[in-house]
């Protein structure tokens, strides 16, 4: 089969080293790929958000299957344009892919099907925000509407903190279109985690969970960012949990996206948290978590085109794993996720038999991989448990690559 790949980061890199495993995978296109992505695919210079000729390639290539990583080309219509060509995508649609666009539409969508979540209120206006903000008290949690790139979410400490993230969105336009609209809730309690999905319809096959770790800085300090690391299976979420997790959180969404007439078809992800009652929603992405997925793939034993395969036809794929951990942490740039600097030239990296190098932010030039964004690459290994897994990849980053350009969490893994 030939393969078509959309987006850049991380999460693209590692779908297409689960992709190239594959005995049913003859070529793999990444459009547009990045300088790790190159090793193994083949890079197509097209933006993500260039549909049409996004589309014209995938015809002109007989590509027999387009994967989508980011969720930017979801909202502007990708799956719907691709199918309308009858051309097979594993992505959801426009319509479907709101459940991660807009906060405001995915709150009200958990509250009408009775997806456990944090009691919220929408605002446009920055005064009626201020004062429902002053009437609840902090800590609480202030949200851009729409796509922010991880970075919409302030998890405000003080009343003050949350009326001046107020105005950032609202007035001052931090995050431009994302946030002509807020979503205002109440700060849970408790240890978060990432739920995905492989979904289609009213099938629902749940991955591992995973968790990943937000503030640039140990110990959860700092601004938030795409995400600093990760580790999978988070073990202390109980099979309980999980079975919970699974029928009153992705079977209730899946099946209300179906009665909203929004039929789901991708990755349907639940970024949740464990409060002292049951486990809460955040947020529902539509697409593969980064850096979540960095850590989730490798401990798949299945193929991963025949799980995609499976589950566009309908049939269950039993999904198998590993019986070991994975730990990923994110080489960033200085400065991320504010003013970095591009163009630093990246040594040759050799990997062992337990550890792997997934790059996001990179870019092949005639003089070698030079860095391309905030987060530059993630450094994974596996191990028997998480405190080897973590160890295996502290010790390849602290061999490998250290630099005065990069910094990285010290931290990763050492939650559980």
């Amino acid at each position: 089969m030939n393969l078509l790949v959309i987006g850049r980061g991380g999460r693209e890199h590692s779908m297409i080293m689960k992709l190239a495993e594959s005995a049913k995978a003859d070529r793999i296109y990444a459009a547009p790929g990045n300088g790790g992505i190159s090793e193994i695919a083949e890079c197509v210079d097209i933006d993500e958000m260039d549909i049409n000729r996004l589309l014209d390639f995938a015809e002109k290539k007989e590509i027999d299957l387009t994967i989508v990583g980011p969720e930017d080309p979801l909202l502007a219509g990708i799956a719907d344009q691709f199918r309308a060509a009858g051309l097979s995508i594993f992505a959801p649609e426009k319509n479907a892919a709101l459940i991660e666009g807009s906060k405001q539409y995915a709150k009200a969508f958990m509250e009408e099907n009775g997806i456990p979540t944090a009691a919220y209120a929408s605002f446009s206006d920055a005064n009626e925000a201020k004062a429902y903000i002053e009437e609840q008290g902090a800590p609480i949690v202030v949200k851009a509407d729409g796509l922010a790139a991880g970075k919409g979410v302030i998890v405000a400490q003080t009343v003050q903190e949350a009326t001046a993230a107020v105005d950032d969105i609202l007035i001052d336009k931090a995050f431009s279109e994302a946030g002509s609209s807020i979503v205002v809730e109440e700060c849970l309690a408790g240890k978060e985690f990432s739920l995905m999905a492989f979904v289609h319809g009213t099938d629902v096959f749940p991955m591992i969970p995973a968790r990943d770790h937000k503030r640039a800085y140990d110990e959860d300090q700092g601004p938030n960012t795409g995400g600093m690391g990760a580790y999978a299976p988070a073990e202390d979420i109980s099979s309980e949990t999980l079975a919970y997790a699974s029928e009153n959180v992705l079977q209730k969404a899946a099946d209300g996206m179906v009665a909203a007439g929004r039929s789901f078809t991708g990755i349907l992800y639940a970024g949740m948290i464990m409060t002292d009652e049951r486990p809460k929603v955040i947020e529902f992405n539509a697409r593969f978590g980064d850096p979540e997925t960095e850590v989730v793939l490798p401990l798949l034993e299945n193929d991963l085109l025949q799980v995609f395969l499976d589950v566009l036809d309908g049939t269950n794929p039993s999904l198998q794993w590993k019986d070991q951990s994975c730990a990923g942490v994110v080489l960033a740039s200085k400065g991320y996720p504010g003013n970095y600097q591009k163009g630093v030239k990246l040594p040759e990296m050799n990997v062992d038999a337990r550890s792997f190098v997934i790059h996001a932010g990179t870019r092949k030039t005639s003089e070698g991989v030079v860095s391309d964004g905030g987060r530059v690459l993630l450094a994974g290994a596996k191990g028997a448990d998480l405190s080897e897994a973590a160890d295996c990849a502290y010790k390849w980053l602290a061999e490998n690559l250290y630099s005065e350009a990069f910094f990285y969490r010290k931290d990763i893994g050492k939650d559980q």
